[in-house]
């Protein structure tokens, strides 16, 4: 058990200290790209709202399934 925990522990640094890192790369890229007049930046920003809003249009389509679902259950009986 105790191994476990610290297998997960060690998992857990190892993953945040390379988000980290890519976050970083990511920022110096686009700051580049910024100060040379380009508009990479605007595409990284639209494209990370875009990959932020999938988990909760797909949380918003279960829930509307589940209560249709019900709602014909309901009437049913």
């Amino acid at each position: 058990m105790v191994i476990r925990l610290f297998l997960i522990i060690a998992l857990y640094i190892v993953t945040v200290i390379e988000s980290a890192a890519q976050c970083a790369m990511c920022k110096a890229v686009v700051e580049a790209n910024l100060e040379a007049g380009g508009t990479k930046g605007a595409g990284l920003n639209d494209g990370i709202l875009f990959l932020m809003s999938m988990p909760y249009l797909a949380f918003f389509l279960f829930c509307l399934m589940f209560y249709f679902q019900n709602k014909k259950r309901k009437a049913i009986n």
